[in-house]
């Protein structure tokens, strides 16, 4: 009869007789999963944790420039836009009724004046009003004087000489009128420009704003006197269009045409692309920088473009559809651009590339993948390395 601790032990070697064959079985699992190179191939098993470490897109194809001019520029206010006041006539300023950056409308009151010559254009218009009323009063009896010469004359009852003379009397004092009444207009428009009533002394002029924008200059104070009315006081301008100024290298002047669509970066905003349109060349070239000057309008309804902004002009010539795939995908092996395609899942095909300039993150493919395959874009430099040291 066997005794229990007899059976017990050869259980136990049983056992671990069984888990020492299973281990060993367990090694060929371990190597399956190893990649496999192969010549321009690596496939790489479903279960092998290096397909974690394979991060794959589907190539997708964009319009793209085939030749771009790209020169530096900055945000100008719009000249068109842009009204320099200037004080209208000398004397002393009364108040200033804005601010530097202040939004203003068209008529608005910019500053008001006290100024003698404000008396002066009234009293100048009262001196026409009259010189006219009594140039009308001289009219009136000069016609009376000719009709009576005239029907005396008829009669027989005066001489020629004095018909003629009545009428030379009534001529003059036609034109007296017709200069006085000039004379009048020309005082009522002085005080219309002015903006004064008539029969009104001592009153203060009202500049007023000439367009709606923003006050971007202000040079007076309540209280001096300006005796210069051709230096500017107040400068407005209207924001809501702005132009950008580029030098342009006159060997790409070619590319631009008048009112063609651009593109324009800033410094302010990098990730932003904004359009404009070509206002006007420049007729000359700068003999300095050998550029010509290149302005673009741009539409700024918010007020985010403000004059002295930096950025660049890009001009593009044409457009061509190529495939594209993030920089990571291209690799340099052996002076060629070589990509990795997954032709099927897990198999990764090396395959030579012609590769394009890098803009806005994506490299141009010019030939070698086409869209709709699938490359990768994060560990194609692993798979070289691979495939190096299989060689």
């Amino acid at each position: 009869m066997t005794h229990p601790s007899h059976l017990s032990g050869a259980l136990v070697g049983l056992l671990t007789l069984t888990a020492v064959v299973a281990c060993g079985r367990q090694e060929p699992s371990t190597s399956a999963a190893e990649p496999v190179v192969t010549a321009g191939s690596i496939v790489v098993p479903s279960g092998s944790p290096m397909l974690k470490q394979l991060r794959r897109e589907v190539v997708v194809a964009a319009d793209l420039p085939t030749d771009e001019v790209v020169a530096p520029g900055k945000i100008e206010a719009n000249p068109n836009r842009v009204s320099k006041v200037v004080a209208p006539l000398a004397g002393r300023v009364a108040s200033v009724l804005v601010k530097v950056g202040d939004a203003v409308r068209r008529d608005q009151p910019l500053f008001t004046i006290e100024s003698p010559e404000a008396d002066a254009t009234m009293s100048a218009d009262l001196q026409a009003e009259a010189a006219l009323t009594q140039a009308r009063a001289a009219l009136v009896k000069a016609q009376a004087d000719a009709e009576r010469t005239r029907d005396l004359f008829e009669h027989n009852a005066v001489a020629k000489k004095e018909s003629l003379n009545a009428e030379n009397a009534l001529a003059q004092a036609m034109a007296a009128v017709q200069q006085a009444e000039a004379a009048r207009d020309q005082a009522e428009r002085r005080l219309g420009v002015l903006g004064l009533t008539p029969h009104d002394f001592r009153q203060q002029v009202v500049v007023r704003s000439p367009l709606s924008g923003k006050v971007l200059e202000l040079s007076i104070v309540p209280g001096e006197f300006r005796n210069d009315t051709t230096a500017a006081v107040v400068t407005v301008a209207d924001l809501s269009t702005v132009w950008v100024s580029s030098q342009v290298p006159e060997t790409y002047i070619r590319f631009i045409r008048p009112h063609e669509k651009i593109e324009i970066s800033l410094i302010a905003y990098p990730s932003e692309i904004f359009e404009g349109h070509v206002s006007r060349i420049a007729d000359t070239v700068d003999p300095q920088t050998r550029t010509v000057k290149v302005q673009a309008e741009m539409d700024n309804p918010h007020g985010r473009l403000r004059p002295e902004m930096f950025g660049s002009i890009h001009h593009i010539e044409s457009m061509v559809r190529l495939p594209v795939v993030p920089p990571g995908a291209v690799i340099e092996a052996g002076g060629r651009s070589v990509v990795f395609v997954e032709s099927s899942p897990g198999r990764f095909d090396e395959r030579a590339v012609v590769a394009g300039k890098t803009a806005g993150g994506l490299t141009r493919i010019v030939s070698g993948v086409k869209p709709g395959e699938t490359v990768v874009v994060d560990g194609a430099m692993l798979l070289h390395g691979l495939m190096k040291g299989a060689a």
